[in-house]
């Protein structure tokens, strides 16, 4: 059997069609030089669509974007960060440019001295770079510093005033210009520096990783399609009373954290809890409310302003906000709407027993009963063990035992008898261990 081998032609023939023995090109040829036909190929290549599709990540950043707020998303090398704003810009129709952090000098960002005819007079104005005029000029876009974690130290401190106050040299950057930054961890930048605490504590943090299905699929010539948030007109004075609400709460009752300075270096270049943090997280907290955005979002934009610490604990207290009054729940035990969330709903029943220690009354020591035994009957026993045990001990001696009880006894002995058999085994290994190591 003939092997056919590969034809390599000369860079000549790459420039020139390929002769055929009538001179007539073949049907369905492609008229034009192989790097027409090339450019053709990348096109091709080049021409994918998007679909509306789930993304947490996206979404966050997209609400961040909205919100007018600095974002900095970190990542690995090739995770899909440039690409990720290249299609952003896109889907906001926003002109996208691009500056390198790490290619430029301190006066790129802060300006450049020109000096005027009469400098005693005039003074020495500060020029901006071109790309700064070109935004200006335009009015709106989207700016990308890339490689934020590779910008030395005289840099970043430049860009303070850039991603605070929007201003360059003398200008000052449209309020519809939002800013976006990228970082790879230092472990992975190349020549990388750590942020330093003024130029983090500015940005909402992104941990940005790839889902293997969004990248097959956008492989494949589809990826997911961003889009601002929809926020409900109507919900805006609530959404701002609201996160208000959230916040002050919070730190009234946390004040060590309003602000918090991390001791390590490596953490001070993240998020962290300051007066300016926890604005940006109000901010946020606003915008997610008045978008009807999911807790998973909040989350990642919470975390992503104050740290994980401070936003695990704000998230918590967010929670509460939200779970129905005891008063309400004893006064129709009956009708009562418990939270579906486990943590939610032992919270919410903690809340009404301790109601009912605060006002003992018989009436209202049956409403609890059976609204443990709703509970019950709704969610999973073993949540009302604890509250049964505990407004058990408030029973007075003239007050009868509600029939709602029988309903709850079973749940609570057998709750008991499973929490002696985990005694016991923990018991019996932990007396194995101390035989073994005799």
């Amino acid at each position: 059997m003939p092997t056919c081998t590969p034809s390599f032609r000369s860079e000549a023939d790459l420039l020139s069609p390929a002769d055929t023995p009538s001179g007539v090109a073949p049907s369905g040829a492609f008229h034009g030089s192989q790097l027409d036909v090339a450019d053709a190929l990348l096109t091709l290549l080049g021409a994918t669509g998007t679909e509306p599709r789930p993304d947490v990540q996206l979404e966050a950043l997209t609400l961040a974007v909205a919100a007018d707020l600095p974002v900095l998303l970190w990542g690995e090398p090739g995770i899909g960060k440039t690409a990720a704003l290249t299609q952003l810009a896109a889907a906001l129709d926003l002109p996208l440019t691009t500056v390198i952090a790490s290619v430029h000098e301190p006066s790129d960002f802060s300006g450049l001295p020109v000096i005027g005819d009469d400098p005693a007079e005039q003074g020495v104005p500060m020029a901006p770079p071109d790309w700064a005029v070109r935004l200006v000029r335009a009015g709106r876009g989207l700016l990308f510093l890339d490689e934020l974690s590779t910008a030395p130290p005289a840099v970043q401190a430049a860009l303070l005033r850039l991603v605070l106050e929007r201003r360059i040299g003398a200008l000052r950057l449209p309020p519809a210009v939002r800013i976006v930054a990228a970082a790879n961890p230092r472990s992975s930048a190349a020549d990388g520096w750590e942020l330093s605490a003024p130029l983090a504590n500015r940005f909402v943090h992104l941990q940005w990783t790839h889902d293997h299905d969004v990248v097959v699929r956008g492989l494949g010539g589809t990826w997911p399609r961003a889009a601002l948030p929809r926020l409900d007109p109507e919900e805006l004075p609530a959404a701002v009373d609201f996160a208000r609400r959230a916040v002050t709460g919070f730190l009234t009752a946390r004040p060590t954290l309003v602000h918090q300075l991390p001791a390590n270096e490596a953490r001070r270049g993240g998020a962290w809890p300051s007066p300016r943090s926890w604005e940006m997280t109000l901010r946020l907290i606003a915008f997610a409310t008045a978008a009807g955005s999911s807790r998973e979002v909040l989350a990642l934009l919470v975390r992503g302003t104050v740290g994980d610490g401070p936003g695990l604990e704000l998230l918590a207290a967010v929670d509460r906000m939200d779970l129905p009054d005891p008063e309400s729940l004893l006064a129709d035990p009956a009708g009562a709407v418990l939270p579906e969330r486990g943590d939610l709903r032992q919270a919410v029943l903690d809340g009404v027993v301790d109601a009912v220690r605060k006002r003992p009354e018989r009436t209202r020591w049956d409403a609890a009963w059976a609204l443990l035994a709703r509970a019950m009957e709704t969610g999973a026993p073993d949540l009302v063990v604890v509250p049964a045990t505990t407004l058990a001990t408030l029973r007075r001696e003239d007050w009868d035992v509600p029939a709602s009880i029988e309903r709850l006894s079973g749940a609570v002995a057998l709750s008991r008898r499973a929490d002696r058999a985990a005694a016991r085994i923990a018991g019996a290994a932990k007396a194995g261990t101390a035989k073994a190591g005799r």
